[in-house]
């Protein structure tokens, strides 16, 4: 969000935020935004109470929009907060792609269309749609992950197709601008090897533009 920022985005919506620390890590180029947290009400509410209770003050300029999104659209969370549609925005889905249904990710992808005008920017993280076919070869480091976040109730249901991404997006209403594989990723936050970013092959970060709200899931 940094070049965004740059860029003139004023708004930076994160979308499942979970237990995301930006809020409080905030860097200076980031201190003129308005931060729009949207995340389940259990989950949303949790956070907020173990932040209370470590005594930790929640920033201004910060808006907590609890929402079930498969229960209600994100134009209509957002709606319930001080988000402004006509101004540009970032928005952040970290994490969340896996967890959800093919159908479920790409009504979420029109939705972010169609909450902003164009030049919004979105990054989104998923996985390569080949690891949940049976004849694909065996990733024992996701295959590990799989089998744990399974046992736990939260299974990885679905992934994209990364040689087929830009044209779903645009479908959606989104122009890809970059996708970088897990290496690529690393390479360019993880150098260094600081913040132990591990290589893998099943990773993409996607980095879109909106071009035009999103026509209507047929």
């Amino acid at each position: 969000p940094q070049a965004a920022a740059g860029r003139g985005i004023t708004q930076y919506v994160h979308v499942g935020a979970g237990f995301d620390s930006f809020l409080w890590r905030r860097p200076a180029w980031a201190e003129g935004l308005q931060i729009f947290e949207v995340d389940h009400p259990a989950t949303q509410q949790l956070k907020r109470e173990c932040l209370q209770h470590c005594g930790i003050a929640e920033p201004e300029g910060v808006h907590f929009v609890a929402a079930d999104l498969s229960e209600e659209t994100l134009q209509s969370a957002l709606a319930r907060s001080p988000f402004q549609p006509a101004q540009p925005t970032f928005f952040s889905w970290l994490g969340v792609t896996v967890y959800l249904t093919r159908e479920a990710n790409l009504a979420t992808l029109r939705a972010i269309a169609s909450s902003a005008p164009a030049g919004s920017e979105l990054v989104f993280t998923y996985v390569d749609e080949a690891v949940f076919r049976p004849e694909n070869p065996g990733n024992e480091a996701f295959d590990k992950l799989r089998s744990s976040v399974s046992s736990v109730g939260e299974p990885f249901l679905s992934g994209f197709d990364p040689a087929t991404l830009a044209p779903v997006l645009l479908q959606t209403g989104l122009q890809l601008i970059e996708n970088l594989d897990r290496e690529q990723a690393v390479v360019r936050y993880d150098p260094v090897d600081a913040n132990g970013l591990r290589k893998g092959n099943a990773g993409y970060m996607a980095h879109a533009r909106v071009v035009s709200a999103a026509p209507p899931a047929a």
